[in-house]
């Protein structure tokens, strides 16, 4: 069950204020930076697992993953692109 609000409106009113102030800061970050960072972090293998050998293992698979469809592409362009 929610329980009644025991704050003054103008504490509410500010909670407000800076929940939607955070949000649109969110919000308008820079979209091609968010989009590298996240990149950086996914074939870094940041924050998912603290053993060295799982991170090592996920950083050389998704690496060789990309090589592996660039071949692909490129192969693809050289055989029916041209």
């Amino acid at each position: 069950m929610s329980q009644p609000d025991d704050r003054s409106p103008d504490a509410r009113r500010q909670d407000e204020a800076r929940r939607i102030l955070d949000r649109a800061d969110r919000d308008s970050a820079p979209m091609m930076e968010s989009a590298l960072q996240r990149s950086g972090d996914f074939f870094t293998a940041r924050g998912e697992s603290d053993d060295p050998a799982e991170i090592w293992g996920k950083r050389v698979g998704r690496i060789l993953a990309v090589v592996a469809a660039i071949g692909c592409l490129v192969w693809l362009y050289l055989t029916y692109g041209r």
